[in-house]
């Protein structure tokens, strides 16, 4: 069966509403998407690191009781475990504040088995941050070889909007290894300062993907492949929270990837038919977590959607 590789910081996020902390419960930006991806009962396996703390713990617990394997976490002695603080505005948006104590020597693990056809997703600064780069660069030659589809989320907030210039040769590096490259408006913002999805596809992805899917929640998604350009309309909800919106997105379009079983070399040319499917499980799974305080699709939505679709 074909499996979902992730590699991403795990992270306890504690989330703030009118000043007060309302909830607390691991996060991270493709760690979301993994356990959104076990709960529907795919094979997953993450790549990513904690400390040998209590919050440490209760992240590697909670991947565990996810169908999460912890086989290939690195678990470190010297420093602690990443918190950020998440104070949502009136529109129920968050603003994020890190604080992170890693070692100096990270990402100590085994990589997983990756055949044919298997996904790896990574994104966020993880995927450009200079002092993780050559393992990176490492596992990324690997899914390479080994023919996975690479589907990258640049997931680039402004909180790191000074390190722009530094970090623009790994980006554009991570572009030319992709596959699909999904990004939302702030991220392209931010990294590029346009708004235009016309102007980010032909100036800044096309050189270095052919697919390309940029979100702007409730003004909708637009996909770009070699031949095609389709516009995709949002539903309208009451959101309660959109922390994890993006990174569900991506959870339930590689869901929907796997379910319509489409292999890396049916990306080239698929049929508007085959990326509406795909692209509505995306939009599926991020409105269920747009509905409440949790960063991933709950036991409920993931039993319900594969009983129905």
């Amino acid at each position: 069966m074909r499996k979902i590789i992730g590699i991403g910081e795990s992270i306890l996020d504690i989330i703030f509403k009118n000043g007060q902390p309302t909830k607390s419960l691991p996060g991270g930006s493709v760690f979301n998407a993994m356990i959104s991806l076990g709960r529907i009962g795919i094979p997953v396996h993450f790549i990513t690191e904690v400390g040998q703390d209590q919050v440490g713990e209760n992240i590697l617990t909670f991947m565990r009781e996810n169908n999460l394997s912890t086989e290939n976490v690195d678990i470190f002695c010297e420093g602690k475990s990443p918190v950020s603080l998440a104070f949502l505005n009136e529109k129920n948006e968050a603003k994020y504040m890190f604080y992170t104590q890693y070692p100096e020597n990270r990402l100590n693990v085994v990589w997983p088995r990756i055949d044919p056809d298997d996904i790896l997703i990574l994104g966020s600064y993880y995927a450009v941050n200079p002092v993780l780069r050559p393992r990176i660069i490492e596992f990324l030659e690997y899914a390479r070889e080994r023919k996975a589809i690479i589907y990258y989320d640049p997931n680039f907030r402004r909180a790191h909007a000074h390190e722009t210039m530094r970090i623009t040769p790994f980006l554009l590096e991570n572009l030319e290894y992709a596959d699909i490259v999904r990004g939302s408006k702030e991220d392209f913002e931010t990294l590029f300062q346009l708004s235009d999805p016309n102007k980010i596809y032909t100036d800044k992805i096309k050189f270095y993907c052919p697919n390309f899917i940029y979100t702007r929640g409730a003004e909708g998604i637009e996909l770009f492949s070699l031949e095609k350009h389709i516009h995709f309309d949002v539903p309208e909800i009451n959101t309660v929270s959109t922390i994890g919106a993006g990174d569900n997105f991506n959870a339930g379009l590689l869901y929907g990837l796997l379910k319509e079983n489409i292999t890396r070399e049916q990306l080239k040319n698929l049929t508007s038919e085959k990326w509406t499917k795909i692209i509505s499980t995306g939009i599926d799974f991020s409105i269920e977590v747009c509905c409440s305080y949790d960063n991933y699709i709950s036991q409920e939505f993931a039993s319900h959607y594969t009983a129905t679709h």
